[in-house]
């Protein structure tokens, strides 16, 4: 009996052992076809502010040279969590990383600037035809929950010959961690002292009224099916739900529609080296005042994890290629292209990128 377990504990041991030479043998260190198809395949993860763009501009890319992006909508603070934790290749924001999430980095990160777009205020009132317009401080009312009627003076005496309804009105908000959020209550807290005291600006905030949804779809969908509803979504996701959204009063006084023009305005600004900017607000007569840019984000030393030279060129390239090449998908999608300027920082931004040192791209 001793020499049969004995036997069969050889020749298990010898399969194993073959099992692993084989297994040496085709790759299992990181090369051969199964690093060839990580190669070919780019990981990203994050905001969902630009996800329709980035859909078209990933699937356009692959079919000029076959690269695979698979990137994951779901919120600029979702994909800073994983690009933190190196679980992908790039990460997407509508929101400058902060002192808190910069700490938690294990080396430098590099904001390059990818494309811009409006928050826009979308609302469910389906017995009422006009555009609505709303003021600064009406919008802070509202998510505030100081005004919780649609017949609200506030309201009405700015949009004067409009039948409201006596409606209560239900808000609608971000429950991740959101870019989105960053770039409205960064608005708000530049246009109301109210919600700079009491609530603030982030990626997060703790809402003084209201029900989450996750991503932009989460909040579109909670307007749409609630009457009385209101909320904050990217202009694309308004325009392709076939939702109602408003006009906002601008710092010149004039009430701007959400559209590629007024975003343009918005943007023509100077772009510091760094790529991080803020357009709420903004000092241009015709410009929107909820606009921003959404940024992609990347480890600025690539040697990590890994990785090889050749999969972290074809990822630079591709990048390269988003705020180049790419930009000309925008305007059917409702986005705002880059300026010139923001195109420039960028590409000084991906020539500091580096692999072991070297830049990646010449």
């Amino acid at each position: 009996m001793k020499t049969v377990k004995y036997l069969a504990i050889t020749a298990i041991a010898i399969i194993i052992s073959g099992a692993m030479m084989m297994t040496s043998c085709n790759g299992g260190s990181g090369t051969g076809s199964k690093s060839d198809t990580t190669d070919n395949t780019i990981l990203g993860a994050g905001a969902t502010f630009p996800n329709p763009l980035y859909s078209k501009m990933f699937s356009e890319y692959n079919k000029i040279n076959g690269l695979k992006v698979n990137y994951q909508s779901i919120g600029s603070g979702g994909g800073i969590q994983q690009l933190t934790a190196k679980t992908v290749d790039f990460g997407a924001s509508d929101a400058p990383l902060n002192g808190k999430q910069d700490s938690a980095l294990s080396a430098p990160v590099l904001h390059i600037p990818a494309t811009a777009g409006a928050v826009v205020l979308s609302y469910n009132l389906p017995d009422i035809k006009d555009t609505l317009n709303f003021t600064p401080d009406v919008v802070a009312g509202i998510f505030l929950g100081d005004i919780k009627k649609w017949d609200d003076p506030k309201i009405a005496a700015i949009n004067k010959g409009v039948k409201l309804p006596s409606l209560d009105i239900q808000v609608s908000h971000r429950s991740d961690g959101s870019g989105t959020t960053n770039i409205f209550t960064t608005y708000l807290c530049k246009v109301s002292k109210d919600w700079e005291t009491k609530v603030g600006k982030g990626s997060s905030v703790n809402w003084p009224i209201g029900l989450g949804g996750k991503g932009n779809e989460g909040v579109a969908g909670g307007i749409k099916q609630t009457p009385g509803g209101i909320g904050y979504v990217e202009l694309a996701y308004a325009i392709q739900s076939n939702m109602a959204y408003g006009k906002l009063q601008n710092k010149a006084g004039n009430f701007i529609t959400p559209s590629i023009s007024s975003v343009t305005a918005a943007a023509n600004i100077d772009i510091p080296a760094d790529g991080k900017v803020s357009l709420t607000n903004t000092d241009a007569p015709d410009g929107y005042p909820i606009s921003g840019l959404s940024w992609i984000l990347v480890y600025k030393e690539q040697k990590y994890n890994e990785r090889s030279l050749d999969k972290v060129t074809k990822m630079m390239k591709l990048i390269q290629w988003m705020i180049h090449d790419g930009q000309q998908y925008s305007g059917a999608l409702n986005y705002a292209p880059l300026s010139q300027k923001a195109v420039a920082v960028g590409d000084a931004i991906l020539k500091s990128v580096t692999y072991d040192g070297k830049p990646v791209l010449q």
